[in-house]
């Protein structure tokens, strides 16, 4: 009697441990699609990479000359926008890009506008001043060393880096990049907000 019990309790348990991974297997694409990014807009043609590859650690500079790399900007997410003055595209999208640092700049994203005219400063900054440019920090590369590491094939390319210095893809051309869809986007990628230590208050 004590044994057909128990065969009867290990077949129930054997059937439910199936059940289970048959349950799981069935969710697996399902949830292999919630990882996915928000693909909407301009963002269809984005160029995500199957994995995030190291981002070079090629150098650029402010307007004060300060040379300045990518793991300066270590812990945000990083739009890294290579562009030039004499590029009519990227005039086009420049003032979304302004717009997008204003709303999502801080603590946990970053958009870095590298220029690579060979004049440098003296031809960024009036040119941001007359598109009244206020949110956009000016940084300079007139000899081109970002484009040539990350093998950039025309202006304007944006690349997305994430918090820890990996290359997640690219977007060649301009972009609407302050549209809702692209916002939705940057979010999926930007890394989470510390959160506040809890408060011990005494009993």
């Amino acid at each position: 009697m004590r044994r057909g019990i128990k065969r009867l309790a290990l077949t129930m348990m054997l059937v439910g441990a199936v059940g289970a991974g048959a349950l799981l297997w069935l969710q697996r694409p399902f949830a292999a699609e919630a990882a996915r990014p928000p693909q909407a807009g301009d963002m269809r043609q984005f160029n995500l990479l199957d994995a995030p590859r190291p981002a070079p650690e090629a150098a650029f500079t402010d307007v004060a000359g300060r040379e300045i790399s990518l793991a300066d900007f270590r812990g945000k997410l990083i739009l890294l926008n290579l562009w030039a003055t004499w590029c009519g595209p990227c005039v086009e999208e420049m003032p979304s890009l302004d717009r997008l640092q204003a709303k999502l700049g801080g603590q946990g994203f970053e958009v870095l506008a590298v220029s690579s005219d060979r004049a440098g400063a003296k031809v960024v900054q009036p040119f941001l001043a007359k598109l009244g440019l206020a949110d956009l920090k000016a940084y300079l590369d007139p000899k081109s060393k970002v484009n040539h590491a990350f093998g950039v094939r025309g202006l304007p390319t944006s690349i997305l880096i994430d918090s820890e210095g990996r290359e997640l893809g690219r977007y060649e051309g301009a972009a609407k990049w302050d549209a809702p869809e692209t916002i939705a986007f940057l979010k999926h990628f930007m890394p989470a907000p510390p959160q506040d230590p809890l408060v011990k208050t005494s009993g």
